[in-house]
């Protein structure tokens, strides 16, 4: 495990020195972070859930552990070599190539909307209308009063998300490289 979740960062590492704007960060998600990515979710109730920029599944494991199987799993990566890799440690999930094709994913798929939505995605990386373009994707496959949870290394993205979103909290999370916001929204 140790050894994996080296590799799992070398790899991380290498993939941002080659796109350290699709990326966004150098090292994977720390433990600290993707437990608060989960916490705020009724796993209990949930039927469908989307994670944006899985990665190496630094967050995904947390996922897989809150989840219990119960919940389908959507996990949207465009790097494929990433990809393949999720799709090899999580057989039980459904690895997509494009969060900006979700409605089309969850068509494909027989899933009518999603309870919630975790997203590792640098908004603020993305052109304005990209950034945009995503949010709309994202508002449309949640269900009325789902829930939209992101991180971000700023408080930039505030605003664009509460004018699509009720933003119910923002947490602060030290132990990760660099340190992050957590957002938490639901669906208005």
């Amino acid at each position: 495990m140790v050894e994996q979740v080296l590799m799992d960062k070398w790899l991380f590492f290498y993939k941002y020195m080659r796109s350290p704007k699709q990326i966004g960060s150098v090292t994977p998600s720390s433990r600290f972070l993707a437990s608060k990515l989960v916490s705020p979710i009724a796993w209990d109730e949930v039927k469908a859930v989307a994670e944006l920029g899985a990665g190496t599944g630094a967050v995904t494991r947390f996922i897989r552990q809150a989840n219990r199987g119960r919940a389908v799993t959507l996990l949207f990566e465009q790097d494929p070599l990433l990809r393949s890799k999720l799709g090899q440690h999580y057989p039980e999930a459904i690895c997509c190539p494009d969060a900006a094709h979700m409605r089309q994913e969850l068509e494909r798929n027989g899933i009518p909307q999603l309870d919630a939505v975790i997203s590792g995605l640098p908004f603020y990386n993305f052109t304005e209308q990209w950034r945009e373009r995503l949010l709309e994707e994202i508002h449309s496959v949640l269900k009325p009063g789902g829930q939209f949870i992101a991180f971000q290394y700023s408080l930039q993205m505030k605003r664009a998300l509460q004018q699509k979103f009720v933003l119910e909290k923002i947490a602060f999370v030290p132990w990760n490289v660099p340190p992050a916001f957590v957002y938490v929204c639901r669906k208005k």
